[in-house]
């Protein structure tokens, strides 16, 4: 067995860190390989597999901290293993003013999936991206106020419910700032203005993000997310035409589009209204865990197919808030598990977060 001792300046992890960053930073620290140091605190995960998992003792004699603590803060680390459904299944840089005080570079982090906004920076921190391009809120207080109401959802529904509304409002969004339509509504216009403000006409072939349109539709989403997650309003959704006409008109004055009618053929709402707000919510169709490893797991390159990087690249040029601009939000990885079931009436998550919903799917077909 490798002889491990303490190095001179064990830097402490960052919060959701994964364990190869935080053997990069202490490598880069240090001066040292990362292979060398990542070989002393870890061993491979079968006899011929190049793959190797941390060993948390290891990691503790090698920075002089007590592996519930160093399990604290990498997920990883933790036994019994944390509920990866209840975390993003990509990792991502964290905020680079709360990691502004630990050396070593940047840290990579796996985020819970109702963390959106670093509150106390004001910097948009989710959904990862590709180009991982910081977002300053600065100007746009009403998206951190959303992280906040966000966070009461998770309290008082949980994560599942809530994971399911705030995507299903997301997609619909995405749907609604695509919707060609005669009488556009008020939050449509507040689309256009956030984006606007976080992709200044002229710039979109380099600020471009999926990501920031997110940011743009978010305040919007979570208020939709706290209808959609409700008891009353899914009950109201599928009531009598009188509680569906006070449905239409909650949403309508979310939307500010207070004569807001229902399209049973095209209109996203009214769809979700009569399929989904009576099915389970989905769980992710992804987790972290069923990633496949890496040799080198303190550096993060998500894969993405060259014509997906080209379709990217082409949207980026061509980019205008005005026209179609829910597009590229809409088919956003990010938002897999909730596209999938979007428009299909077959189609529910193998990986059911309440397994006591299973006898009732075959009532919605």
């Amino acid at each position: 067995m490798t002889i491990v001792r303490q190095l001179p300046d064990p830097a402490p992890p960052v919060r959701h860190e994964l364990a190869g960053s935080y053997v990069g930073r202490l490598a880069s620290i240090h001066g040292m390989d990362f292979h060398t140091l990542w070989e002393q605190v870890s061993q491979p995960t079968s006899p011929r597999s190049k793959v190797r998992r941390v060993i948390p003792e290891q990691l503790a004699t090698l920075t002089g901290r007590s592996t519930y603590q160093l399990a604290g803060a990498i997920p990883e680390l933790r036994t019994p293993a944390p509920d990866w459904l209840t975390f993003r299944h990509e990792p991502q840089p964290a905020c680079h003013l709360c990691t502004a005080r630990h050396a070593g570079g940047s840290a990579l982090v796996l985020l819970p999936h109702h963390r959106y906004v670093c509150t106390r920076h004001n910097i948009w921190i989710g959904p990862p991206d590709v180009d991982h391009l910081t977002t300053s809120l600065d100007e746009l207080p009403e998206v951190a106020r959303a992280q906040r109401r966000h966070t009461r959802l998770l309290q008082r529904f949980g994560w599942a419910i809530t994971y399911d509304a705030v995507l299903t409002a997301i997609l619909i969004c995405a749907q609604l700032w695509t919707w060609h339509s005669d009488d556009r509504p008020g939050a449509w216009h507040e689309w256009v203005r956030r984006a606007n403000i976080l992709i200044p006409p002229g710039t979109s072939p380099t600020t471009f993000s999926a990501s920031r349109l997110c940011t743009a539709v978010y305040p919007e989403a979570v208020a939709l997310a706290s209808r959609f997650a409700s008891p009353h309003w899914r009950l109201c959704a599928q009531g009598s035409r009188f509680d569906r006409d006070m449905f239409d008109a909650e949403m309508g004055r979310i939307l500010s589009c207070p004569p807001y009618t229902r399209d049973r053929v095209n209109d996203p709402i009214s769809h979700w209204a009569d399929v989904n707000s009576r099915r389970p919510p989905v769980a992710p169709i992804r987790l972290f865990p069923d990633r496949k490893p890496t040799r080198t797991p303190h550096l993060y390159r998500p894969h993405l197919h060259i014509a997906t990087r080209r379709a990217q690249e082409r949207q980026a040029r061509e980019f205008d808030p005005t026209k179609r601009a829910g597009d590229s939000l809409e088919r956003h990885r990010h938002l897999a598990s909730v596209y999938r079931r979007a428009w299909s009436h077959m189609r529910i998550s193998t990986r059911d977060p309440h397994p006591h919903y299973l006898p009732h799917l075959n009532r919605y077909p």
